[in-house]
């Protein structure tokens, strides 16, 4: 390896703040190395889990009668896709005795209308459909939840987003699951309608196969907590009204709810085998306000439920990956550290031996890259990805992390502060592989987005450059990986707020 040269006089005399950069770094590069390498952890849990019967579903008697189930459909301003998603309810094979649909509608547009027209349809087809408005949306989705819960008359409550589209056996292949009373919630995995779109929803798509096929399961076959996802899941009411029901003092209610339960002593249940088909975000604007919420509100559950999980009388091991998956998002501030501080860890004349620094840069690359490459892969090919779609989209899927690492480093920020904030709606237009849609943007078209990951990726060609000028060659791969992934979101961004502005143009001008 090349000796790497000492650095210009005037970085040496910057002193006691070159030192403190450089410590800042390689704390942040530590913390960034645990959370990844917490994906070796769940790798092998799930190849246990594999190889165990752990994940059999218990036979199912029957003979019983069947649970009386509530189907629950919370929309706002949703006219792209009310009426598939009603439609998709309304052919739910299930005894029309013992199944009701609530449409728990807030919308503000004609999506109302939309929606009782769906359900006056149906309803004079036979299916027991009930249009319910609120003259508030208060708390949001909880509140819509809570609302409907109160009138529901189901022993079982399924709850669908309207981006959804859950086949008809949905409901008899999870309901077995509740023959055992310990069983509080049962959880599908996502499918995904238009995975094929773009880039960007295949990219979506391996991040979501890994989250529910390797992070779910190997949660449940270890009995450590894990979460509903807000959708295409069955909640036994009992539960629900035991921890304490749908609140909305944080933006993910659906992962406040399955904690608090858990803590409680409910058992979840994931159902790898059934898929619930939904809408990728195919606008990178529409995603970033998804994984605003999302990052978002997990903060605040951390912040809300850590302190009772560390004193609840559960398992260590319990504890410990609670803490991995409800503080996971701090991994984007901590890489936007990184990056950030990368310049001024290259100022630092270099003290160690060449062969120190190769070891520790192989070391990042072996605890930080490749186990989120593997755990990316494994997600891709458990959901039946061959290897050419492997090698094609787990990198798609590395950069668009990085690339959002902005975005939500802010969003964590404002999970850390005092308040809830507002429940960002995720815009649906209907887009399927078989039915393209290119749905008006929902956005702010005042705004020209993307601009500053623009002006990081740029910061990171210099970055780069510099880093061979003076030889430090090791930390060109990070740097390009940097000047992608913001580079990528920031012109996807920026396209997508002028589309935006031009369509508001020609809406004002007609």
């Amino acid at each position: 390896m090349t000796p790497v040269p000492l650095a210009p006089a005037w970085a040496v005399a910057l002193g006691p703040a070159r030192l403190a950069a450089a410590v800042a770094y390689a704390l942040a590069q530590a913390g960034l190395v645990v959370y990844a390498s917490h994906r070796y952890v769940l790798l092998w849990r799930w190849r246990r889990a594999r190889r165990s019967e752990a994940l059999a579903p218990a036979p199912a008697d029957r003979s019983a009668p069947l649970p009386r189930v509530t189907v629950q459909l919370p929309i706002y301003n949703e006219a792209r896709v009310v009426e598939r998603l009603i439609a998709a309810a309304a052919r739910l094979d299930y005894p029309a005795d013992r199944l009701e649909i609530q449409v728990l509608d807030d919308s503000t547009d004609e999506t109302g209308a939309r929606a009782a027209a769906a359900v006056a349809h149906h309803r004079a087809r036979g299916v027991d459909l009930h249009h319910l408005r609120r003259p508030r949306r208060d708390g949001f989705k909880a509140g819509a939840l809570a609302a409907g819960l109160a009138r529901a008359r189901g022993d079982l409550v399924a709850v669908f987003d309207a981006d959804f589209v859950p086949r008809p056996d949905f409901l008899r292949r999870l309901t077995p699951a509740f023959a055992d009373p310990a069983v509080g919630m049962v959880q599908a995995r996502w499918g995904h309608l238009n995975r094929a779109r773009s880039v960007l929803t295949r990219a979506q798509g391996t991040m979501l196969d890994a989250h529910f096929l390797i992070e779910h399961r190997a949660r449940m076959a270890a009995g450590l907590f894990f979460n509903f996802n807000g959708t295409a899941g069955i909640w036994r009411r009992a539960c629900i009204e035991d921890s304490g029901g749908w609140s909305d003092v944080t933006l993910t209610e659906d992962l406040d709810l399955s904690y608090r339960a858990q803590l409680r002593g409910w058992r979840f249940v994931f159902d790898a085998d059934v898929e619930a088909p939904a809408e990728l975000p195919a606008d990178i604007e529409a995603l970033k306000s998804q994984q605003r919420r999302w990052t978002k509100g997990s903060i605040q559950t951390a912040r809300r439920l850590l302190p009772r999980l560390w004193r609840a009388p559960v398992p260590a091991r319990v504890k410990v990956e609670a803490w991995f998956h409800l503080t996971g998002n701090a991994a984007f501030p901590l890489l936007l550290a990184v990056a950030l501080l990368l310049l001024p860890s290259l100022l630092v004349p270099a003290s160690l031996p060449p062969v120190v620094v190769g070891s520790i840069q192989a070391g990042v690359l072996i605890l930080g890259v490749v186990p989120v490459c593997l755990f990316l892969a494994a997600g891709r090919l458990a959901a039946g990805g061959r290897l050419v779609q492997v090698l094609r989209d787990v990198p798609a899927a590395l950069i668009l992390g990085v690339g959002l690492s902005l975005n939500n480093a802010r969003a964590v920020l404002e999970g850390l502060g005092p308040r809830v904030g507002a429940w960002e709606r995720t815009p649906k237009t209907g887009d399927t592989a078989e039915c393209p849609a290119r749905a008006p943007r929902d956005h702010d078209h005042h705004r020209l987005a993307g601009r500053t990951e623009l002006v990081l990726a740029l910061g990171f060609v210099a970055v780069g450059a510099f880093a061979w000028q003076t030889g430090r060659l090791g930390v060109l791969p990070f740097t390009a990986l940097l000047v992608a992934g913001f580079g990528a979101v920031g012109l996807a961004s920026l396209r997508s707020s002028l589309v935006s502005r031009r369509m508001a143009r020609a809406r004002a001008a007609r």
